[in-house]
């Protein structure tokens, strides 16, 4: 199981950094390796957590997408951007579609 309460501690300090500090590229990683370790977890994930995680998470949509490979997790984000269309979050989603295949 995911632990929420992990990934609301990084999204947290994801928040807080500037767009250009590399400690960002640390917390996309750790992001990544939460989200790559179990496909059903992740969708069950991504399918309940709030809408501001989720904006925060389509940072990594690409990253998790080359990770997992899963025409399932790009149907799932697929989905939460028709359920959560202010978040416009078709490009990350292009990007992950791309990232299938490119491991």
């Amino acid at each position: 199981m995911i632990d929420n309460q992990l990934v609301t501690d990084i999204v947290t300090r994801r928040k807080s950094l500037h767009p250009d500090d590399p400690s960002v590229q640390e917390e996309w990683e750790r992001l990544t390796n939460i989200f790559s370790q179990n496909e059903n977890e992740t969708l069950e994930y991504f399918q309940h957590c709030s809408p501001e995680i989720l904006a925060w998470l389509s940072e990594v949509f690409e990253d998790i997408s080359a990770a997992l490979q899963s025409e399932q997790f790009i149907t799932c984000i697929e989905g939460l951007a028709l359920k959560y269309p202010d978040l416009d979050l078709e490009l990350d989603i292009s990007y992950a579609k791309q990232s299938m295949n490119c491991k």
